[in-house]
């Protein structure tokens, strides 16, 4: 049944339903961005609109998949990024609403669009075909990301309720990446997983 379902997402249709979901998602996370990036210096552009990059990486995974091609690198980097920055997302709005913030229909926004974040991650796992040298890769660019977030403090902004735990942020955030760079280990390098083609 799980292969069955996971077989769906393999279609061309379906993959182009995806496309079309998540090129506005894209663009409409960079416009989030918009009033940090005026904020953020132009060298550290690069690294501070995080939920949209993720997407934006998974756009090329799935574009590949439309001429039945692999770019694994993009693979890596997208489930890696897409399954941090979903959960982290969650977990920063729920949070903020348990310190007394008040959860507006953004919020709620936020909470179901990165959940489907990191969830199609998981699901398009059997279609990757990444080495352990692109996980690696992506594992150097989401742990240098969390460097310049909580060392540089360009870490996406966080309700006020947070601020004082900005360090405790940083150290969940830290242990996040790592659990998210060994689970794409597990469902998307790993010898015996489960492999699919897309039809």
């Amino acid at each position: 049944m799980i292969t069955n379902l996971l077989r769906f997402f393999g279609q061309k249709w379906v993959i182009i339903l995806m496309l079309v979901i998540n090129i506005p998602g894209t663009i409409f996370g960079y416009v989030w961005y918009g009033k940090q990036l005026e904020q953020t210096p132009w060298y550290f552009l690069l690294f501070v609109p995080d939920s949209p990059t993720a997407s934006l990486f998974f756009v090329f995974v799935l574009i590949a998949f439309l001429f039945h091609k692999n770019w694994p690198l993009m693979e890596a980097l997208g489930a890696v990024t897409l399954i941090k920055y979903g959960i982290w997302a969650v977990a920063m709005n729920i949070s903020g609403g348990i310190a007394g913030a008040t959860l507006t229909f953004d919020n709620y926004m936020l909470i179901f669009s990165h959940l489907g974040m990191a969830i199609q991650a998981v699901l398009y796992a059997p279609y990757y075909r990444m080495k352990l040298w692109h996980l690696l890769v992506a594992a150097i660019w989401t742990l240098h990301n969390d460097i310049i977030d909580y060392v540089f403090m360009m870490h996406p902004w966080v309700s006020h309720q947070l601020l004082p735990n900005i360090d405790l942020i940083g150290y969940f955030t830290f242990w996040l990446s790592i659990i998210s760079i060994s689970l794409v280990y597990v469902i998307g390098v790993r010898g015996n997983r489960l492999t699919l083609e897309i039809k």
